[in-house]
């Protein structure tokens, strides 16, 4: 290697000042100590101006230390020239022994530019080549430097101009591509550099195999695999292999990426990295842990990448207890440290796992904190329906200087849609609106207009949409949702003829939203032109709530044929689809087609819930099918494991109650778990009221005044069942008392003398 750059004193005065850096005028302190050693002795140095091979070589390598001189060095002191020429070392330079060193020097320069990717250093010597005619000379080195520097435009029209037949060249630019995520482009180069009869070498092979990796382009991959194959390039490089192994986990190939680490020659952390993120980006935590097993059972000890893709595995799969053992090992190994995005990856796995808690601790415990570090903690907050923690953490960390981006705004508008907190969302609106985010960021704009339509001011919402500079078809959704959730249908069904009219094409969501607002008004016509658009463009095959959302509208609409027929002819069916044509046949009273409906769930696998089981008793109390009733509320703890709710309690109540089973309204309420609940006791005075039971409705009326004292309904129904009985005085007296309650708050109300 050279001492300094080789240029002739000559021309270095030519250069501008802003070459000359601190290292260079550091090389020139050490230059004058190193020549005046040599005036001093040169018997002691080796002579070899009269047989080197090229200017590279030096003239003078001292004998002992191996130091180097070269004459015509730019960084030789001013002295050296004229002293050389007193001792009869030199009688000047040949111009050509001048080109040839200057434009060593700067080949040498641009690749200095280059590794340090210093774009002006490295423009000011294009401008200069090309006032000293050198742009030639020095075309392969600009082009790698441009290329390196990521300004692929000035690489390719040099590149173009100049017709380089350098593999070096061919594979910086190529490289420059595929680091640029421009796949294409990359792999383009490399045909036109095999179509010249260039062959790629091993470094060539690694940036176009990162090409396919962009691309996802698992079949040019393979071809490049069979190239690098039959030269034999494996054998030797472990980059390579690394490279391979990237690129079939990238393209969602895993097992391949698998079979090619097992069969080369030398594996290290690399080549492990690259299969393990493999297996977590396709969610395969087991795989991802195993491979974690056998890289640290071959002596290879993980790194940081290491453990962030194990962690992301954890992640995807909310592998709670194997995301904390890595947890564990990361800290005994001390990784933490210094290593935020490690960190971060920590507070992700736990926030996503929705154990937010030690998120947060992880968060609070690391050396550094970052906007990702905060985002992941907001994100996990905001996803377990934590809001006010989510907004207060937003404060925490702008009091931690860390200004909010694009991310933290939509998961903190997302908080506040879940509390209805509009004040709040207003706020933070006006921040994002200061900031000047909205410009380009469809996300953060769909976010405000779900926060207002969820808040309930869907008016803001439709005004937040029609000022973002971006629309997409999530947008009108969200709007059309707002709509339909405040029972606003037919502003909903308008959005959903104005967003099509606008040129957007509507998707499952935005039908979906659509069938639900015509179900709201019973709008069954505007439901089948929906259907009918929806089977045109065959939406059905793939998208089970859309199905579930046909069913619905017909059934609420009351045309429960067309909910069956529909039902019958979707390609997967779920519970919400059975639940949808069980509440239709309940809503028209139909209850042997409800009962029958739930026989056909059983017979296709699929266990009724707490909603079929509760539509089903309805439609039975109302009929007074007991029996029927009795065995389906019995199924639900022996077969569906379902474990009965409040309104299954008060239907079972109900349905004893219509056919005067007094006695056994009263056993099941004793048998209930729970009895706190008014409206288990208001149950079973309506049936005292309907059979006229005194003795009964007063013990319920009991029940229902320890719950609560204030309820004048409670008061109502013991006076209707006194009435009923004939007992017109204590009708009387409870309606006193009532009335008592209601204009006095109970403040002095001795409830102990109750005729009950």
């Amino acid at each position: 290697e050279c001492l300094w750059p080789r240029m002739a004193a000559t021309v270095a005065d030519k250069l501008p000042s802003c070459w000359v850096s601190k290292e260079d005028r550091k090389v020139s302190r050490n230059g004058d100590l190193l020549w005046k050693e040599f005036f001093r002795d040169p018997s002691k140095w080796w002579d070899n101006r009269y047989n080197k091979p090229s200017p590279r070589h030096s003239d003078f390598k001292h004998k002992t230390t191996g130091q180097r001189l070269w004459m015509g060095s730019s960084n030789n002191p001013s002295w050296v020239q004229q002293e050389l020429r007193n001792r009869g070392f030199t009688g000047g330079v040949s111009d050509g022994t001048l080109t040839s060193a200057l434009v060593d020097s700067f080949i040498a320069s641009l690749r200095s530019c280059a590794r340090n990717k210093d774009l002006v250093r490295g423009t000011n010597i294009h401008h200069n080549l090309v006032q000293m005619q050198l742009l030639e000379e020095c075309s392969d080195a600009l082009v790698t430097m441009y290329a390196k520097c990521g300004e692929l435009g000035k690489a390719k029209a040099l590149f173009d101009m100049h017709k380089s037949k350098d593999v070096i060249t061919w594979t910086a630019l190529i490289g420059g591509y595929a680091r640029a995520g421009q796949g294409q482009s990359a792999l383009d180069c490399l045909e036109q550099m095999q179509h010249q009869g260039l062959l790629p070498d091993a470094i060539t092979y690694v940036s176009a195999l990162k090409a396919c990796a962009v691309l996802k382009n698992v079949d040019k991959g393979k071809q490049i695999h069979d190239e690098i194959a039959r030269q034999g390039f494996l054998h030797n490089s472990m980059v390579l292999g690394g490279a391979l192994v990237d690129m079939y986990a990238k393209c969602g190939a895993v097992s391949e990426a698998q079979q090619v680490l097992e069969e080369l020659p030398s594996r290290n952390v690399v080549s492990w990295n690259a299969l393990i993120a493999g297996y977590a980006q396709e969610g395969d935590t087991m795989q991802a842990l195993t491979c974690l097993e056998e890289m640290e059972h071959e002596g290879i000890s993980p790194n940081a990448v290491t453990y962030i893709c194990t962690l992301k595995a954890c992640a995807l799969t909310k592998s709670a207890d194997k995301g904390k053992k890595i947890h564990h090992e990361i800290v005994r190994q001390g990784l933490l440290q210094n290593d935020i995005v490690l960190g971060n990856a920590l507070v992700d796995m736990y926030a996503k796992c929705g154990i937010t808690l030690e998120a947060q601790r992880v968060l609070e415990g690391l050396p550094f904190r970052d906007i990702v570090s905060w985002n992941a903690l907001i994100t996990g907050f905001a996803q377990e329906g934590e809001a006010e923690k989510a907004l207060d953490c937003l404060e925490q960390m702008r009091h931690d200087g860390i200004p909010p981006d694009a991310v933290t705004y939509v998961c903190a508008l997302k908080a506040c849609a879940t509390i209805r907190a509009l004040d709040r969302g207003k706020k933070i609106h006006n921040d994002i609106a200061e900031q000047g985010l909205l410009q380009n960021n469809v996300v953060l704009g769909n976010a405000l207009v779900d926060m207002y339509a969820k808040c309930g001011d869907v008016s803001e919402a439709r005004r937040v949409l029609k000022e973002l500079t971006f629309l997409d078809v999530v947008s009108w959704n969200v709007l059309i949702g707002g709509y339909t959730q405040g029972n606003e249908a037919e502003q909903a069904l308008n959005c959903f003829e104005e967003m099509q009219h606008e040129g957007m094409s509507p998707d499952g969501v935005t039908y979906a939203c659509a069938l639900k607002a015509c179900a709201t008004i019973k709008a069954v016509d505007k439901g089948k032109q929906v259907h009918q658009e929806v089977v045109r463009r065959g939406l059905l095959h793939n998208d089970v709530v859309l199905g579930n959302a046909l069913v619905d509208m017909y059934a609420q609409c009351g045309h429960v044929s067309n909910a069956r027929q529909v039902l019958e002819e979707l390609p997967y069916r779920d519970v919400v689809s059975w639940n949808a044509l069980i509440a239709g046949h309940g809503h028209e009273g139909e209850a042997e087609q409800a009962l029958h409906c739930l026989e056909q769930m059983e017979q296709e696998g699929i266990l009724p819930d707490a909603v079929s089981c509760a539509c089903v008793l309805n439609v039975c109390s109302h009929r007074g099918l007991v029996e029927e009733g009795q065995a389906v509320f019995l199924k639900m703890g022996t077969k569906y494991d379902v474990k009965p709710s409040l309104e299954t309690y008060t239907c079972m109540i109900d349905l004893f109650g219509r056919v005067g089973h007094v006695e056994k309204a009263v056993k099941l309420i004793q048998e209930m778990p729970s009895v706190e609940h008014k409206a288990v006791w208001h149950a079973l005075m309506g049936v005292c009221w309907k059979w006229a039971d005194a003795n009964v409705g007063e013990w319920a009326f009991e029940q229902a005044m320890k719950l609560d004292k204030s309820d004048s309904s409670t008061f109502i129904l013991m006076a209707n069942i006194y009435a009923a009985a004939g007992m017109e005085e204590k009708a009387k007296s409870i309606e006193a008392m009532r009335i008592r309650n209601e204009s006095r708050g109970l403040r002095g109300i001795d409830l102990s003398n109750a005729p009950c």
